[in-house]
């Protein structure tokens, strides 16, 4: 299946001013940039031909994978000057560089892409800008056994703030962390069909138009999981990211595991 990356926004909430040009998925995590770890993921389940959405920050993509180098991630031999490598990240995936705008909302940039899509039934998306381990082949075949116009993966809250229930004479009547709420967030892993696209508006939204529509209908699935899921959205929550990969912790790079090893919980 193709996957659709949407990787133009500005993500202002990772940018320390507005002389910061590099986009999101271009921020670091280890030796590689956070778009890389998402492709990483989707590749170790067989699906290697990405549709990236590019918008503000589209150059450095670009550039990146123009001047890509495999040794960077990679154990490789030298001998006379020449480089021999013993393993290879990229090869075999196939990559489209498509404008789809530098304001457009997410669903205008996939529906930029749609032609990129034809004779593809399903297909993946994401926000490019969280890590999991989630278990792609049960989310697809969840997705299936379902029958769904659409899926995305739904987590836990991940907020560290309190709900307060207060009432109008100022009594605080119960307090709860918001993670132990019973509700679930947007994971952002999307599995999806052609018939979306019908319900797209020019200039409109994924969640808030297609999702939204589908709620309710029994044509949306919510795939629940509970393993690892981090967003990257912060300086904050990519220096997480950071500090883990540097000690180990990879929950993500599922690459790594032995054969058969298993995900988290779902």
């Amino acid at each position: 299946m193709k996957v659709v990356l949407f990787c133009g926004g500005y993500g202002m909430r990772m940018r320390n001013s507005v002389d910061d040009m590099v986009p999101k998925p271009m921020q670091m995590i280890g030796p590689r940039p956070l778009i890389w770890h998402v492709m990483r993921y989707y590749a170790h389940f067989g699906h290697k031909e990405f549709i990236l959405c590019l918008g503000y920050g589209a150059a450095h993509i670009k550039n990146y994978f123009l001047t890509y180098q495999e040794a960077a991630s990679n154990d490789f031999v030298m001998r006379g000057g020449q480089v021999q490598l013993m393993h290879s990240d990229i090869s075999d995936w196939s990559i489209s560089f498509v404008d789809t705008g530098l304001e457009s909302a997410i669903g205008e940039r996939l529906r930029r892409v749609r032609d990129h899509l034809k004779g593809d039934e399903y297909f993946l998306a994401n926000y490019a800008d969280v890590l999991s381990d989630a278990p792609l082949d049960d989310m697809i075949e969840q997705f299936h056994q379902y029958g769904a116009t659409a899926s995305m993966m739904v987590v836990p809250p991940q907020s560290s703030f309190h709900c307060v229930e207060v009432s109008e004479n100022g009594e605080v009547k119960d307090i709860i962390a918001v993670s132990k709420l019973p509700i679930w967030e947007n994971g952002g892993f999307f599995v999806l069909s052609q018939e979306i696209f019908d319900l797209l508006p020019p200039g409109g939204d994924l969640v808030a138009d297609v999702c939204g529509t589908l709620a309710g209908q029994g044509k949306l699935f919510g795939y629940r999981y509970e393993g690892f899921w981090k967003p990257a959205d912060t300086f904050k929550e990519r220096a997480e990211l950071e500090s883990r990969y540097h000690s180990g912790d990879r929950p993500w790079m599922l690459w790594e595991k032995p054969v058969g090893a298993a995900s988290g919980a779902r």
